[in-house]
């Protein structure tokens, strides 16, 4: 049984978040994707929370949001289809979340706390599933995918803004 990401049932977007953990196990993914952002996110000071490196861009509070968001969205996904809901599910609009998200009544510290809490409650789901359901597929936004990637997509598309938050805003 696969235990990798499978690249055969993963829409084309999603590609170059996998290919930056593929060669991890699902667990350590999740696990290192976490701790590398808690620790980058702790440096980050409290004034530099509503910087943007570029006007229209998120705010450094308004990408955290994203993550979190992204990342219960994803987790939902994976559940439905771990537990066998063939339903097909929607997608999201990220642009459409990011301004409702409250995050600029928040600390830097207080999203820090929270996205690690909800890392800690993905890997409790993700390590709950037995390999069957690792395996199983569904339909998101119209593309076929499954509960294994969308495991792979979680800490890839933690680790793509752990790395536009080095590169774009702290540099």
């Amino acid at each position: 049984m696969k235990t990798g990401p499978d690249f055969s049932v993963l829409p084309k977007y999603y590609h170059h978040y996998v290919m930056l953990v593929q060669n991890k196990s699902l667990t350590e993914a999740l696990e290192e994707s976490g701790k590398q952002l808690a620790s980058l996110l702790s440096s980050v000071p409290e004034n530099m929370g509503e910087y943007r490196y570029e006007p229209g861009k998120w705010s450094v509070k308004e990408l955290i949001c994203h993550m979190m968001d992204a990342e219960r969205i994803f987790a939902y996904r994976a559940l439905r289809f771990a537990r066998n809901d063939s339903t097909d599910l929607p997608g999201f609009e990220e642009n459409d979340y990011a301004p409702e998200a409250n995050a600029h009544a928040r600390t830097v510290e207080q999203l820090i706390k929270e996205a690690q809490r909800l890392r800690q409650t993905t890997l409790d789901l993700f390590t709950s599933f037995t390999s069957e359901m690792l395996q199983r597929k569904g339909t998101a936004n119209k593309n076929l995918v499954s509960v294994i990637n969308i495991g792979y997509i979680i800490a890839g598309h933690e680790t793509h803004h752990y790395n536009v938050l080095k590169e774009r805003y702290l540099k």
